[in-house]
């Protein structure tokens, strides 16, 4: 759906504006949308709409009819209504990770007193699984959910509720799936008087969250300016953390990512151990799980502004990395999986993905928050579990124990054919359908005489570059704590890893890196692939001499190869494969352009990398202005592509405004 969601503070729901032209839904926010464990809903066009009724002549006042201020704010929605002698407005904040407090803030302008009834009233969306259901609530209405186990749509437990509870007495009525709530009793208003009404909207996923949660909405229903307060002041420590650029425009940019990657923050649920972040709560698909690659990405930028958040986003993936006391798969300790859900397999989740793991940039990202807080005791903690991590890759996808890995897969059931490893091994790098895995075969790994993985028949140009700038980042992790030996193992081992690169994976004759082959033949000549975003990671990485980076930055700045109208592209206009509109044959995605301008400053090309971010700024549709970021973009026009709130898209953002303009 291409609709801006607002969610906050790792809640598990969240809202829309109505338009000013929908003046049936004037008065609510639009929603909520929910998320059913992993899978995002609309329970309903406008659950609490808002109606007041003038006593005196017992008619409704026409809020559809009033001067109508429809506001979108970081971290608030707003609605204004004037009328003659009345204002209304409506403020949605989330103050918990479950709930949400709506306030209505009446004043009478007039010169007359006023005397009002509030009510409130909404209906549930059709659900074809016909979960959700209206009761009425302690004060207010509630809506229930029925266990449904639908792997690929919708999954619920039969504990879920959502619940709407007022800050004074009311009553509900309910009518199949409609209700009205009404308050008691009336408001009077003297001229220049104000009241405020209060009430939360709280989605709870289990029993055991509900009890607690009722019990602080009470406390907020209470005390709501101390709780305003204190949204107001983290959104304010966001905003200052962001707001360093001179030129308005790009700033703009910058906070519209922030409320991108906090509106798809998730708290704990499920199996869900710590606060992570989903690609985009705007695609069902994406909603309700954690990915690795986009984890270590989306850390890096929610760290400019929330580096506590982002050590959580961390710790979200490493909470499931794969020990040495796995019953099934010991073998993989220290792997981490492309994929957690709030189900686990055992739980009927199928989103969960334990068969394939993601590019390794976990330290970098690591170092990157560490920039910003200097929390040593968060890379102490760390720590080992990188090393883990790096050194699975060496012992499960170094096929002929060369140092140099390669993409693969697990042993694993969903691995039992030749088709489906390349499938996974082709998800581990990130690029599902990148030209240069077309003609791959598949490799055993074993370790005396154990199968332990499997490999592609080629070593990947990205993944060893990546690895290369790991074992830099660890070093300088071990040089923090207190590690220098380790620190000088890994410089070392990361040169021997870099002259691999230089000699081997770098093609004189076009100017580019490629995978190559086995047999250290380029794919480029071994199966006629064309240039491909992932020939630039070496500059990113600093592996490159100078001389291979100024080829490749020819390549890069040509407008027949990867300077589109939007540069870029994952697969260089001049390949055969490429596609304006494929996935990773040609679309742009904002973390490989991130990595190719970082890579351009690297070796010194800082106007040139400035250049094309402004162009990147300025050509990609939406993303000056108010719409929203998204997972990718065509290069040849611009045009926004799949999914809408795109956290990683987010975080590249945020980080190429800050650094280069």
């Amino acid at each position: 759906m291409d609709i801006t969601l607002f969610a906050d503070n790792g809640a598990w729901h969240g809202y829309a504006l109505p338009s000013e032209d929908d003046t049936d839904r004037l008065g609510s926010f639009t929603g909520p949308l929910y998320i059913a464990q992993e899978y995002a809903w609309f329970l309903s066009e406008g659950f609490t709409q808002l109606s007041l009724v003038d006593k005196q002549t017992e008619k409704e006042v026409p809020l559809a009819d009033a001067e109508a201020d429809i506001e979108s704010y970081p971290g608030l929605l707003e609605q204004e209504f004037t009328l003659e002698g009345l204002t209304v407005r409506l403020r949605l904040r989330f103050v918990t990770d479950r709930s949400a407090l709506v306030t209505a803030r009446i004043e009478n302008t007039g010169d007359t007193p006023r005397q009002l009834m509030a009510k409130w009233s909404g209906s549930l969306l059709p659900n074809q699984f016909d979960a959700p259901s209206l009761t009425t609530g302690q004060n207010g209405v509630r809506v229930t959910f029925d266990r449904v186990r639908e792997t690929w749509s919708y999954m619920t437990s039969g504990e879920e509720r959502f619940e709407v509870t007022h800050d004074a007495p009311v009553t509900t009525t309910i009518s199949e799936d409609s209700y009205t709530t009404t308050r008691q009793p009336p408001i009077t208003l003297s001229p220049g008087d104000t009241e405020q009404l209060a009430w939360t909207e709280s989605y709870t996923l289990t029993s055991e969250e509900a009890g607690p949660e009722a019990d602080k909405t009470k406390q907020i229903r209470s005390h709501p300016d101390e709780y305003i307060g204190s949204v107001e002041q983290r959104w304010d420590r966001y905003l200052d953390s962001v707001s360093n650029n001179t030129v308005d425009t790009y700033e703009e940019v910058g906070i519209k990512a922030v409320e991108t990657l906090i509106g798809n923050w998730r708290s704990p649920a499920g199996a869900v151990e710590s606060d992570g972040m989903t690609p985009s709560i705007s695609y069902k698909w994406f909603a309700g799980g954690f990915w690795a690659w986009d984890t270590w990405k989306q850390a890096v930028g929610t760290a400019r502004f929330d580096p506590g958040l982002a050590e959580q986003l961390m710790w979200s993936m490493f909470d499931h990395q794969v020990t040495e006391e796995s019953e099934t798969r010991p073998q993989d300790a220290g792997m981490i999986q492309d994929l957690i859900a709030y189900n686990t397999p055992d739980n009927g989740g199928g989103n969960w993905n334990e068969r394939n793991s993601k590019p390794p940039l976990a330290a970098w990202a690591a170092w990157e928050i560490y920039q910003q807080n200097k929390n040593v005791d968060f890379l102490e903690a760390l720590y080992p579990k990188l090393v883990e991590y790096h050194n699975w890759w060496y012992r499960t996808r170094d096929h002929d124990g060369n140092g140099i890995a390669e993409y693969g897969a697990t042993v694993h059931p969903s691995n039992d054919s030749e088709e489906a490893i390349v499938t996974a091994a082709a998800w581990e790098s990130g690029m599902d359908n990148a030209p240069r895995f077309d003609d791959a075969s598949v490799l055993e790994n074993r370790d005396n005489g154990n199968l332990v993985g499997y490999s592609l028949d080629q070593e990947s140009v990205d993944l060893n570059s990546y690895l290369y700038a790991e074992k830099q980042y660890l070093a300088e992790i071990a040089d923090t704590i207190g590690q220098s030996a380790r620190a000088d193992m890994y410089r070392r081992a990361a040169d021997d890893v870099r002259g691999y690169i230089q000699t081997h994976m770098f093609h004189e004759d076009t100017g580019f890196f490629y995978d190559i082959t086995t047999d250290k033949t380029p794919l480029i000549e071994a199966r006629g692939v064309g240039r491909a975003i992932e020939g630039a990671i070496p500059l990113w990485a600093g592996v490159a001499t100078e001389e291979q980076a100024e080829a490749v930055v020819d390549v890069l700045t040509d407008e027949s190869e990867f300077n589109t109208y939007l540069p870029f592209p994952t697969v260089a206009r001049s390949a055969p494969e490429f596609h304006p509109q494929s996935y990773w044959r040609g679309n742009v995605w904002l973390d490989q352009a991130k990595f190719a301008i970082e890579g351009l400053e690297r070796y010194g090309y800082s106007q040139v990398a400035t250049e094309l971010t402004k162009k990147l700024f300025h050509h990609g549709e939406g993303i000056l202005g108010d719409r929203p970021i998204h997972e990718n973009y065509n290069p040849l026009t611009g045009e926004r592509l799949n999914s809408p709130n795109f956290s990683w898209s987010a975080a590249s953002l945020l980080t190429l405004s800050q650094d280069f303009l």
